[in-house]
């Protein structure tokens, strides 16, 4: 393959995943480890090195839109993201004693139960007026607008575990050199009883620090190659912003539909290299 057609290949699906990344608040690594890594034959780790970039890309990219649309609780993600930092470090640090190969078939077995269960969800009951006393004494209720541009106000349950599982989906992505979006967008959306809208949205917020936490280590150890990441990057900031213009008005259960098939194919992907690559 000629220089030129890995670039356009490279670039057009650096666009496809920051549009993933925008929507789904998983960050475009689920989209850029599987193109570089089985279309592109890249060593695993320069793909994980990539990919964080990435990451910090698409969150940059679809926070700043989402926030001008009032849809991300700025608050609950400054919140959660001290556990998945705090995680992200322990994660990191663990990466050196654990293999990634047994970690990798376990967050996809787990991704799998997640997309199924997201999928059968009940939405989020907008005239809920239950919240838990931590929500209330941190200022975590919030409201966001509708495309019919109404406000629907909605309250936090469930803060504590909330805090557990982000700090859960920090290490995973110490670990795995991702930005673990789907187990924030979990813990959002099921846990704390978020609307998904603004589940995804503060987990885009979210992502790009979780990210760059990881992606300090990996630079350290020479697997970030800028010649290799800072072509996705131009293609997912694209696609982020494309993303971040359909998002407020898209349907709420198309979105966890096309959530659910993201992140399935994603634990495809993860067991797939757990099972046959010796090197991840």
């Amino acid at each position: 393959m000629n220089l030129e057609v890995f670039l356009l290949i490279l670039f057009a699906g650096s666009i496809f995943a920051g549009f993933v990344g925008s929507l789904t608040g998983l960050g475009g690594g689920v989209i850029i480890i599987p193109l570089l890594t089985i279309g592109f034959g890249v060593d695993i780790r320069y793909a994980i090195g990539a990919a964080l970039v990435t990451s910090i890309a698409s969150s940059s990219g679809a926070a700043i839109a989402y926030i001008k649309e009032k849809i991300t609780n700025i608050r609950i993600g400054m919140f959660l993201e001290i556990a998945t930092s705090a995680g992200a470090v322990l994660g990191a640090i663990s990466a050196v004693y654990l293999d990634k190969k047994y970690i990798s078939m376990i967050f996809g077995s787990v991704l799998i139960f997640s997309a199924i269960r997201i999928i059968r969800q009940e939405g989020v009951s907008e005239n809920n007026t239950h919240t838990s006393r931590l929500a209330r004494r941190l200022k975590l209720n919030g409201a966001y607008p509708t495309e019919r541009k109404s406000i629907i106000n909605y309250r936090v349950k469930n803060v504590a575990a909330g805090f557990s599982i982000m700090t859960f989906a920090g290490v995973v992505s110490g670990l795995l050199g991702i930005g673990s979006g789907a187990f924030k967008v979990l813990a959002m959306d099921t846990v704390m009883k978020i609307p998904f809208k603004v589940s995804t949205t503060t987990s885009n917020f979210m992502v790009g620090v979780t990210a760059a936490s990881s992606a300090v280590i990996y630079f350290r150890r020479g697997y970030i190659d800028p010649g290799l990441a800072m072509p996705i990057v131009v293609g997912v900031l694209l696609g982020a912003f494309i993303g971040s213009k359909i998002l407020p008005k898209a349907s709420v259960r198309k979105l966890k539909l096309f959530f659910g098939i993201v992140i399935s194919f994603a634990a495809v992907i993860m067991m797939y290299n757990g099972i046959t690559d010796n090197n991840i």
